[in-house]
């Protein structure tokens, strides 16, 4: 449904830029057939949006004279919550369109907002910087989105076309519990049928998702935010990583938050399970925990873990004698 819809919005701007645009001219622009176009026309009809039929051989459709769209009555606050809201979410990675339609988005809603207002947000967008720099997106269409956050806010089952990390292709019919965003990315995660279990699937390898009939009762104490970051913490990796840390699960999420690391209680110290590619990132981590540890494995973590101890007993003794060397001395 969310195409359909898109098309016929792009019909009415098309028209707003004035003149008559013959039916052949409107098929092409917006990929669909002719019929097609006389259907988009008449959805704006029932909007009570003034369309004319032309007749003749260049004739077509336009707009009645002298209608506008009206202006968005958006108070600065509003105004400013909807175009930092776009500018936040392509910059986060997580618009899940091109980057020309969400700038498009953008210059549409600064089009119609009064000039005054329009002038004190343009000063804004200008001179605004952001300390975190800009993720890439990577998620897939906006329809692929919106059709399984659909799903699963009605409990309905949804056939998924979906390519692995791995490259394999599969369709496999999803309950869908929760839609989460995390770190750039969109995931949905529910009762995968073909595995038997709960499952998390990245939404951008999601090529296609198909309503299906009937319904189902989600969990009521599920959590979709706790079971996307527990799935990416248990992705198989290169090494698997346990330590053993006199610490609070509340003190180490200081340092491991719960997409990394999986915790489990140990009597009065608590299990931290990581799987990584590369195990450098982790001795500067637990340094700077600052509590007792024991590494259970791979032995490769204590052979960094030392070698990181070493560095900055050096560092500290390069401060030292630097200091000593710099001092003036005594002479008798």
């Amino acid at each position: 449904m969310t195409r359909p819809i898109a098309r016929v919005l792009a019909l009415l701007e098309i028209l707003q830029g004035g003149g008559t645009r013959t039916v052949a001219e409107l098929a092409g622009r917006l990929d669909v057939d002719e019929r097609t176009v006389r259907r988009y026309v008449e959805h704006l009809l029932d909007l009570d949006i003034p369309v004319r039929s032309v007749r003749g051989r260049y004739g077509g459709y336009r707009l009645a004279p002298g209608y506008r769209m009206p202006p968005l009555m958006l108070t600065d606050e509003e105004a400013l919550a909807v175009l930092l809201g776009l500018v936040a979410g392509r910059r986060a990675g997580l618009v899940t369109t091109s980057v020309a339609a969400a700038e498009s988005a953008v210059a549409k809603v600064r089009r119609v907002l009064p000039e005054a207002l329009g002038r004190r947000l343009d000063a804004l967008l200008e001179v605004a910087d952001f300390t975190a720099p800009a993720r890439t997106s990577l998620t897939a269409e906006a329809e692929v989105l919106l059709a399984v956050a659909e799903a699963a806010r009605d409990q309905r089952p949804v056939k998924l076309a979906y390519t692995a990390a791995h490259g394999r292709s599969s369709e496999r019919v999803v309950e869908p519990y929760g839609v989460v965003a995390h770190s750039g990315r969109w995931y949905l995660t529910g009762f995968d049928s073909s595995a038997g279990q709960v499952r998390t699937f990245r939404v951008d390898r999601i090529a296609r998702a198909e309503p299906q009939d009937g319904t189902f009762r989600a969990p009521t104490d599920f959590d979709p935010t706790q079971q996307v970051l527990t799935g990416i913490a248990e992705t198989p990796h290169r090494h698997e990583v346990s330590v053993r840390i006199d610490a609070t699960a509340e003190e180490i999420r200081a340092v491991f938050p719960p997409s990394i690391a999986i915790l489990e209680a140990d009597g009065t110290w608590t299990r931290a399970r990581i799987r990584a590619e590369r195990l450098d990132w982790i001795p500067p981590r637990l340094a700077a925990l600052d509590r007792p540890f024991v590494i259970e494995r791979p032995d490769a973590l204590r052979d960094q873990m030392r070698a990181l101890a070493d560095r900055l007993a050096g560092y500290a003794g390069s401060a030292s004698s630097a200091t000593s060397s710099s001092a003036p001395s005594s002479s008798s």
